[in-house]
Formats: C-alpha cells, structure tokens, sequence
C-alpha cells in the first residue's frame, strides 16, 4: 500500500512557476514508476512526466522544456516543477504509483497501468 498527497497547487499568471509535492508513504515507492497526471474539467486524464526507478524521466511533448520531475528518496517526495505556464495548463494535478512496472515506467503510460492515486491539486493559470 502507498499512500499519496499532493501540495502546492495555486493561481499564477501565465508565464509564472509552481513546484508541486507528492508525500509518500507506506510501500517502498522509490521502487515504483512514479508519475504526474493532469486533468482538466470535461477532458480526460493525461500523462504530464514520469520517472522510473532508477531516476530515468520522461514528458509529454506540451510540457517538455517547462516542466520537470524529480525525487526525493530520503523524503519520500515526488516533486513537479512547473516553468513558464500557460493557460492551457490549467487543471487537477495528481501523483500517481504504478507498482506493477518493475520499477520502470511503462511506454503508453496510461492512467489505467497507475494503482495508486493522490487526492489532486488544483492548478489555474490565468493570462
């Protein structure tokens, strides 16, 4: 079991930052994929990064350049750090772990292959 909760969501302008945090808790989780999810009102969930096991990361093609994930094993924290953000990025941000991967991220990534699920944090970014 692992245990998942996200901070640091808020309001900023277009073009601000925001680092979001993901608590962990439970499972060994820096054994798992870890990986950010998003979801905007009327949309459905999207990969944003992901970041295997062994520190290898990945990003969707609309955050690469601007976003970037990282770990901390000694604090159990995922982190997302968000750089010049659009409006488009407007959205619930979630943490999620796939324990099922060996470690590694699978290739579609797909929230479906994710067992455990933070509660989300609400990002707005306004132009």
């Amino acid at each position: 079991q692992v245990q998942l909760v996200e901070s640091g969501g808020g309001s900023v302008q277009a073009g601000g930052s925001l680092r979001l945090s993901c608590a962990a808790s439970g499972s060994t989780y820096s054994a798992y994929c870890m990986g950010w999810f998003r979801q905007a009102p009327g949309k459905e969930r999207e990969g944003v990064a992901g970041i295997d096991s062994d520190g290898s990361t990945g990003y969707a093609d609309s955050v690469k350049g601007r976003f970037t994930i990282s770990q901390d094993n000694a604090k159990n924290t995922l982190y997302l750090q968000m750089n010049s953000l659009k409006p488009e990025d407007t959205a619930m941000y979630y943490c999620a772990a796939d324990p099922a991967g060996g470690g590694y991220c699978r290739a579609d990534f797909v929230p479906e292959d994710f067992g455990y699920w933070g509660q989300g944090t609400q990002v707005t970014v306004s132009s």
